[in-house]
This record gives structure tokens, C-alpha cells and sequence, in this order.
């Protein structure tokens, strides 16, 4: 059994089955999703990268001894990164929660 989960079959599935239950019957599985919900995620994990790449960049150049970077700036840069980070793997943890909670619901 495969861990990855792909973003767009999880919503076709969350779609099907909310349509299912509201009595719906035209939304099918093969249905197109919409890509708001996939565009707001892909800039969210853009936005933790370039919160990463920016405290890398900042570390390196206290660390070569730039005069214009200051300690407090990186300490600052990195704490901003690793939270974002964090609050990344939150989301993600929950997406599983719910796709897993989905995928055990009996119809």
C-alpha cells in the first residue's frame, strides 16, 4: 500500500463523497477538480521554501562575516522558517487525519 497522496484525487474523492451525501449523483470520481484548492497549497509550501532559502542565505552570510547581517536577523530568519515548517507538517498531518477518517467511512 502506497503513503503518497496526491492532492487532486483526494479532493475528486472528498467531492464525490460530499456530493453522495448531499444526494447528488452527477460529480463521478473522474470528475475535473477545481485547482483553487491545489494552487493555495502549492504556494503555501513555495512560501516555506523561500522562508528557508532566505535563512539559509542570511546563515551563510553572517557566517562568511558580512557586515551588513546581523545575529538577531538570522536567529530571527530561522525561527520564522522552522515555524512555518512546522505549521506545514501540522496541515499535512491533519489532510492525512481526514483523507484517512474519509477512507474508513462505510457507504
Amino acid at each position: 500500500m502506497s503513503t503518497t497522496i496526491n492532492p487532486d484525487t483526494l479532493l475528486v474523492q472528498m467531492r464525490a463523497l460530499a456530493a453522495q451525501a448531499q444526494g447528488h449523483t452527477g460529480v463521478t470520481a473522474n470528475a475535473t477538480p477545481r485547482t483553487e484548492f491545489t494552487d493555495l497549497l502549492t504556494k503555501a509550501l513555495s512560501a516555506v521554501d523561500s522562508q528557508q532559502q532566505e535563512a539559509d542565505k542570511l546563515a551563510e552570510a553572517f557566517q562568511k562575516g558580512d557586515p551588513n547581517v546581523q545575529m538577531a536577523e538570522v536567529m530571527i530568519s530561522m525561527q520564522k522558517a522552522g515555524i512555518s515548517f512546522q505549521a506545514m507538517v501540522e496541515v499535512r498531518n491533519k489532510l492525512v487525519s481526514a483523507y484517512q477518517e474519509i477512507m474508513n467511512m462505510q457507504v
